[in-house]
């Protein structure tokens, strides 16, 4: 595998069209709906995997696993060859999208970001992307059972046009803020948990299907909503640096903007500021603005007509080719046939 290496960003362009014009796909791990694949490394070695999706279907995959029979007949189509299957990576990762896991029966252990996270039944887990994983593999019980779901934000209707830097602070995604990350499923509502997942993963299996789209982000919000319902209260624990890092990229991030240009108006260097926000928030500074630009350059491709070279001059990207290689670099299509499949 041809994996290029970058100082722990992926708005260097050299480094984002190297990795993502050479990667292969990971092990999918019986995922439904995409592939895993590798888009970069970080600095200290740890990949970082995005999803390669079907552009006709929202930014949504399932992944089934351990043992268990499909709750619904639609599942038995869409998750049968997925009955018992390998987990994510049993190697140290982390993801460009947001994870929400679903324990059906004890599945062992996870680390996250240095921490261990036992998978108990009945609870769902909430992984941000950045996050550093690794399945703690010699505690896997025979029987565990899990459904995880990854996906990005704009594949929810109402989370479309947020943010990335305001997502842990939008109720659909209450169980992603910093210090909530887990809850307990009350038993009577398991199944239904189960189904939902279930459905989800026949739907995301049959893209051909009338209304397949609509049916996976409602299936999804459906989802969400529960699980923001279980998130426990939690105190404004926002940290002060991180909000004034966030509100100088949310202020300035249609111009051509750098790091070092965040941090000069911070009164930090560089290199200190990209440390501290990679160690508060899992993603380095650069990491957060390409993704601020490409969350609005997405809204853009949805909502409007405009020619590509107008979006990137209005996202801070320099220009039309540019903006087509980072989006490709990111997403794995380019804007054009994304911009297609909102359409269809």
């Amino acid at each position: 595998m041809d994996v290029a290496h970058s100082s722990d960003t992926t708005d260097s362009a050299g480094a984002d069209s190297a990795t993502a014009d050479s990667a292969t796909a990971a092990p999918a791990g019986g995922m439904i709906g995409g592939t895993r694949q590798l888009r970069t490394m970080r600095a200290d070695g740890t990949p970082v995997y995005r999803h390669r999706q079907p552009v006709s279907m929202p930014a949504v995959a399932v992944t089934r696993l351990g043992r268990a029979a499909p709750a619904t007949a639609d599942a038995e189509a869409g998750a049968g060859a997925a009955r018992e299957v390998p987990g994510p990576p049993e190697h140290r990762h982390a993801h460009d999208f947001l994870v929400l896991t679903y324990v059906e029966a004890d599945a062992g252990a996870i680390e996250v970001d240095g921490t261990t996270r036992p998978l108990r039944e009945g609870e769902v887990h909430a992984l941000l992307p950045g996050q550093v994983v690794r399945p703690v593999a010699a505690t896997s019980p025979a029987g565990g059972r899990a459904w995880s779901v990854s996906f990005v934000p704009d594949a929810v209707p109402s989370l479309a046009s947020v943010s990335p830097l305001a997502w842990t602070r939008h109720p659909l995604l209450a169980l992603f803020a910093p210090q909530a990350g887990v809850a307990l499923v009350p038993e009577p509502d398991r199944d239904r948990w189960s189904r939902h997942l279930a459905d989800l993963a026949a739907e995301l299996a049959a893209p051909e299907r009338l209304g397949a789209r609509e049916a996976v982000t409602s299936l999804l919000t459906r989802v969400l909503v529960d699980a923001a319902r279980l998130a426990p209260p939690q105190p404004d624990t926002r940290d002060a640096l991180v909000e004034r890092v966030f509100d100088r990229i949310e202020e300035t991030f249609r111009e051509p903007i750098s790091a070092a240009d965040v941090a000069d108006a911070l009164g930090y260097t560089p290199g200190h500021l990209t440390t501290v926000v990679r160690e508060r928030t899992g993603r380095p500074l650069l990491e957060w603005i390409t993704e601020r630009r490409l969350t609005e350059v997405r809204r853009m491709l949805r909502e409007t007509d405009l020619p590509l070279g107008v979006v990137a001059a209005r996202t801070g990207l320099r220009d039309a080719s540019y903006l087509v290689r980072r989006f490709r670099a990111h997403y794995g299509v380019t804007p054009q046939r994304w911009r297609e499949a909102q359409t269809r």
